[in-house]
């Protein structure tokens, strides 16, 4: 009989991987500020869906609004126009920081057997961070993929880094996106 260690997961193993997607959204690409390194975080999340459809796991876009900014219905809400989600993906609206409060994300996930999640999007020291504390917090292997998010900040490239590091001292596991499979 084999014992499981502290690092062996229990059940994950035994569950699927989703990627989830956080409000990679127009109105984000137009802030006065860019979206430090815009091209390669598109590229980067275009690739994770990919290797995602190709291995049939499910992959949800998750979509800010509040009345301040991203009205929903809004053209600043709209998902990018580099984003094309199948028929088949799933789509999350949200108003609260951590794409698990108040939606229905816990309960797809929950029907799908999802015990991993990778996330990628926007932006890193709000939303990205708030769902991957929320996600772990509640159980899930959570992947953030270490360069598929970004933020509109002039310390962009600091916030990313301060929060890789951050994340994973809370046991968020950082992978670059090309190392990044589903299963």
């Amino acid at each position: 009989m084999k014992t499981r260690t502290s690092e062996q997961p229990a059940v994950e193993d035994q569950r699927g991987t989703a990627l989830l997607i956080i409000d990679v959204q127009q109105g984000l690409f137009a802030k006065s500020t860019p979206i430090y390194k815009a091209g390669e975080l598109l590229k980067n999340i275009g690739a994770l869906v990919d290797r995602a459809h190709r291995a049939g796991a499910p992959v949800f876009y998750v979509q800010h609004s509040d009345k301040r900014a991203l009205a929903k219905g809004s053209d600043e809400w709209q998902l990018h126009p580099d984003l094309h989600p199948l028929d088949t993906d799933h789509i999350v609206h949200k108003q609260h920081g951590n794409a698990f409060e108040d939606t229905h994300l816990g309960q797809e996930l929950k029907v799908r057997n999802i015990g991993s999640l990778v996330v990628t999007g926007l932006v890193t020291h709000g939303c990205v961070k708030a769902t991957c504390l929320g996600a772990k917090e509640l159980g899930y292997r959570v992947i953030l993929a270490q360069d598929g998010h970004s933020n509109f900040s002039k310390q962009a490239a600091k916030l990313v880094e301060e929060w890789n590091q951050k994340l994973s001292k809370a046991k968020i596991e950082l992978r670059p996106t090309r190392e990044i499979e589903f299963t």
